[in-house]
């Protein structure tokens, strides 16, 4: 049931649930003499109708009325901070128009994470465990039906389904294995594209093999050459005519 839909029917007020907090939030009905209890009586006796309990109106309508509670508390019994500065209808407003505003905030949360928890799997293995047990295949009573025969025959010739990866880590690649390829590739020949040697690979692998460039500049082994910001990098054998100390 939603809230707003609530009717009641009491001393002060008769009437549906949102137009008495409108009529309390303007002062025309006095809080100090609105019966709580008979409200949230009347909600339980409702709430139930279509066999179901609707949590989220539920939720909503313990905040309206925690709210109320509280505000008519202070009204009624106000502190010594309040003595001052009378507690007045605008910030009765603001201050319940506020709770409600946060629990419609935490709500909508709520439901994106139900959203997310509902979505395929992207990281985590779904099915049953690698050590689960797996189910016995069936066995075929036997048949001298020749149909039978064909038909199991077809069975196993249909190819397998298709073995999900996408919770399978990929191997990573160390720096050392592009500091040992970069190395031999400039012994063979006095520099190379940095593009061109990585071409092909995932950003991991890319981000080692720049990570191994770095590491023979500071070694003092090559000289990386950038015309350019996000350029093409030429990687050169330190003491190659064309080496030349400049990198953006």
């Amino acid at each position: 049931m939603i809230v707003a839909d609530l009717m009641l029917d009491l001393e002060v007020f008769q009437g549906p649930f949102d137009l008495l907090l409108a009529l309390v939030m303007r002062e025309e009905i006095e809080l100090a003499e609105l019966p709580i209890a008979e409200v949230v009586v009347a909600y339980v006796e409702h709430a139930y109708e279509d066999g179901v309990l609707d949590l989220e109106s539920a939720s909503e309508f313990l905040v309206l009325i925690a709210a109320l509670l509280e505000i008519k508390v202070r009204l009624l019994f106000p502190g010594e901070e309040d003595e001052e500065e009378p507690f007045t209808a605008e910030q009765a407003e603001a201050e319940l128009l506020a709770r409600l505003l946060q629990y419609r905030r935490f709500a909508a949360a709520a439901r994106w994470l139900t959203d997310r928890a509902g979505a395929e799997q992207r990281v985590f293995r779904a099915g049953p465990a690698p050590l689960a047990p797996r189910p016995q295949p069936e066995v075929a009573p036997f048949s001298e039906d020749p149909w039978a025969l064909h038909a199991a025959m077809g069975r196993l010739l249909e190819p397998p389904p298709e073995i999900d990866l996408s919770a399978v880590r990929r191997r990573l690649v160390p720096v050392s294995h592009f500091l040992a390829e970069f190395r031999k590739v400039l012994r063979e020949r006095r520099a190379f594209a940095f593009d061109e040697a990585v071409a092909g690979l995932d950003r991991l692998a890319q981000a080692a093999a720049f990570l191994a460039v770095l590491e023979l500049y500071k070694s003092g082994e090559i000289v990386p050459e950038q015309a350019s910001v996000f350029g093409p990098i030429r990687v050169t054998r330190r003491g190659a005519p064309d080496g030349r100390r400049a990198i953006a």
